[in-house]
């Protein structure tokens, strides 16, 4: 059973997402929030699956909110909901650490599809479209300073976050900033789509990130993949 907290500030629109997610066999409401701060307090009492994220609300919005989840070591994950897939706050939430972000005027199916995929661990945004928005919003990200960021610009490779990659963990690591799918990365790489599954399970693991769009924002951050 996948337990969701739904985060809107418009009372219509929570109920028409409970009564969806509460038609569903697997899933169920535990709670809901009008603002950041109330998705922040409820998240850290009722520890749901999945955080269901409205980004623009009074008082704190969801952005913050989902820093300030990740921020605290919470196992729940964000799917933000934003009304563009080119948005800069699709940008930010995923920058934020959400596990990926759904258009307001999705399909139903779309979104309950949306909240298995994050509750598994999987991450909600295609491949190109985290591409994209990175291309689109990357004057946004931090310049660094300092010997490391001087270290890291010569040899992304020597980044600390980077170090303990083996060369063909950091191949992956670029291919899968560039948005490549894992079905392109074995038949291009010509390895077994298993394979890749494992290297990137490992990326994972070593570099801390929480899941495959955080692992392009790395790729991003560290120089080892820039903006076309």
């Amino acid at each position: 059973m996948t337990t969701v907290l739904i985060v809107d500030d418009q009372p219509l629109q929570r109920f028409g997402f409970r009564m969806l997610l509460e038609s569903q066999d697997d899933m169920t409401v535990v709670g809901e929030g009008g603002h950041g701060q109330d998705a922040v307090r409820m998240t850290s009492g009722l520890r749901p699956d999945v955080v269901l994220m409205d980004v623009r609300m009074p008082d704190m919005d969801g952005i913050e909110a989902t820093r300030r989840i990740v921020a605290s070591g919470s196992s729940a994950r964000v799917l933000i909901l934003t009304t563009f897939d080119l948005d800069e706050y699709a940008y930010a939430g995923l920058r934020a650490g959400a596990s990926g972000f759904l258009i307001k005027d999705a399909l139903p199916e779309e979104l309950l599809s949306g909240i298995r995929a994050v509750a598994t661990g999987d991450a909600v945004v295609a491949p190109r479209l985290t591409r994209r928005l990175l291309d689109t919003f990357a004057h946004q990200l931090p310049s660094g300073t300092g010997a490391e960021a001087a270290s890291a610009s010569a040899d992304p490779a020597k980044h600390p976050l980077l170090s303990s990659l083996t060369d063909r963990e950091l191949q992956i690591l670029t291919v899968i900033g560039q948005g490549w799918t894992n079905t392109e990365i074995a038949a291009r790489l010509h390895l077994a789509e298993s394979t890749v599954k494992t290297h990137v399970g490992r990326i994972l693991a070593k570099t801390g990130a929480r899941d495959r769009v955080q692992a392009v924002i790395l790729a991003y951050d560290t120089k080892l993949v820039r903006p076309s």
